[in-house]
């Protein structure tokens, strides 16, 4: 007699929430090299106040009150209906199409530190794509193999950084400076910088029926996680700041590596810290993508389930693993391999904002419609404490529409690209109409 795939416990999920989140400080050296240590601290240390803790707080009660497949998706639908329930799913699988591609760019920067000839020609997307369907195949094994693998994977990948700001802070250097900022264009840049890799709490949420005990996991795995991701970003930045090395050597993605050499020096000719730091970073990227397949395919097969896409993405496998879902989600991923890294989060943040604000709208709803809905923990303050959780991010979002419009995306301004993925959204919505007139309902033990 089979048995049902274990769940995800409160370590694991931890560990797949950072991926999910973070993946360590890489990704930042543009916010030091473009704003200097002093104004990138103090964004690193604000972003998570007015950004990550608010959403924390939004996904820790509702995926307390509805652990249901597909999260937010669910949750959205639930207090607003189909129509919203639908964009909500839209704007998210549309902003995993950019964000899904910025990971594999990581994973070949580093890759070609070490095998220069792996950033060189055509090589980049074909080391991308392997990278996408590696993390397709793992996430075939279901959602307990891929939370256990990010459980080890973070201990691995914050070694190197343990051990860069250890010998940094023992091996002080007088009378170091910051370097000088850039400017408020800079600035802004970096700010989107540290947004992006602030984001995502609320992609943990659609794997709740594989979670154990969601209602008071959820939101303890919320807080843990914001408070690791936060240390993991400011400490090592606090500790090269008094090694005296300038804020210009963070010149681009890629440069802890060059730094990790500075600090960790030579053992027998070889530059021991920056290879470990070298190998973290391909493991970060790895990792975030890797917990990010299995967040984001769960959407489909919510959708699916509830008429709104073809049941084939319903489909699972024998540890629940929907294989069609990730299978799809992958290919589309690989497409937008090749795009600018800046591009990237500038349209990632826009659209993953949009559906963000839902969520904050449907906590307000929630707490005004069912106010009796158990809710194993509330955001503090009661109904106006919902409604003002989510001011700062929505003020951080717009500084997002303001960068979007510098940015050109198949020569369209980026603003307006942006506002076309949206809009199309509803275009969907009424071309699956007669799905949901049929409304076909999959049942969960389908098998291929």
């Amino acid at each position: 007699m089979s048995t049902a795939p274990r769940r995800l416990g409160l370590f694991p999920l931890i560990a797949a929430t950072y991926f999910m989140v973070s993946g360590g400080p890489y990704g930042l050296e543009e916010l030091v090299a473009a704003s200097g240590y002093g104004r990138a601290l103090a964004v690193l240390a604000i972003t998570p106040i007015v950004w990550s803790l608010p959403t924390a707080l939004m996904v820790g009660e509702l995926g307390s009150a509805l652990p249901e497949e597909g999260g937010y998706y669910a949750w959205v639908r639930r207090a607003m209906g189909p129509f919203w329930g639908f964009q909500e799913a839209w704007l998210s699988l549309a902003a995993s199409v950019f964000d899904m591609a910025i990971y594999p760019t990581l994973f070949t920067l580093y890759l070609a530190r070490l095998v220069p000839a792996a950033g060189e020609g055509r090589m980049p997307i074909a080391v991308g794509a392997a990278m996408i369907f590696a993390c397709a195949a793992w996430n075939a094994r279901g959602a307990r193999a891929v939370g256990g693998a990010a459980l080890v994977m973070t201990a691995v990948l914050l070694a190197p950084f343990v051990t860069m700001s250890g010998l940094a802070l023992v091996r002080p250097a007088a009378g170091a400076t910051a370097a000088p900022g850039g400017d408020g264009g800079s600035l802004l840049a970096g700010i989107l910088v540290a947004m992006w890799n602030y984001m995502g709490w609320d992609n943990a949420s659609t794997i709740a029926q594989e979670v154990e005990r969601p209602q008071r996991t959820y939101p303890k795995a919320m807080i843990a996680a914001v408070v690791l991701v936060s240390a993991t970003y400011v400490l090592p930045f606090v500790a090269v700041y008094f090694t005296g090395i300038p804020a210009a050597t963070f010149g681009e993605n890629g440069s802890w590596a060059a730094i990790g050499g500075l600090i960790g020096g030579k053992i027998l000719g070889i530059e021991w810290l920056r290879f470990l730091i070298v190998l973290g970073g391909m493991m970060s990227a790895f990792g975030m993508f890797n917990a990010l397949v299995m967040s984001y395919s769960r959407l489909p097969l919510a959708m699916a389930r509830d008429g709104m896409l073809p049941k084939v993405f319903a489909k699972t496998n024998g540890r629940n693993a929907p294989w069609v879902a990730i299978l799809v989600c992958a290919a589309g991923w690989a497409l937008c391999l090749g795009l600018g890294f800046q591009r990237l989060i500038t349209l990632d943040i826009m659209l993953y904002g949009a559906s963000l604000m839902l969520e904050f709208v449907t906590l307000v709803v929630l707490r005004i419609r069912e106010p009796e809905l158990k809710r194993e923990f509330r955001v503090p303050g009661g109904l106006p404490g919902a409604i003002l959780v989510g001011l700062f991010p929505l003020g951080l979002l717009l500084l997002a529409l303001v960068k979007s419009g510098s940015e050109t995306v198949l020569g369209l301004n980026g603003l307006v690209f942006g506002g076309l993925m949206i809009v199309s959204g509803f275009a969907v919505y009424a071309a699956t109409r007669r799905l949901r007139a049929n409304r076909v309902f999959v049942e969960v033990a389908e098998r291929t």
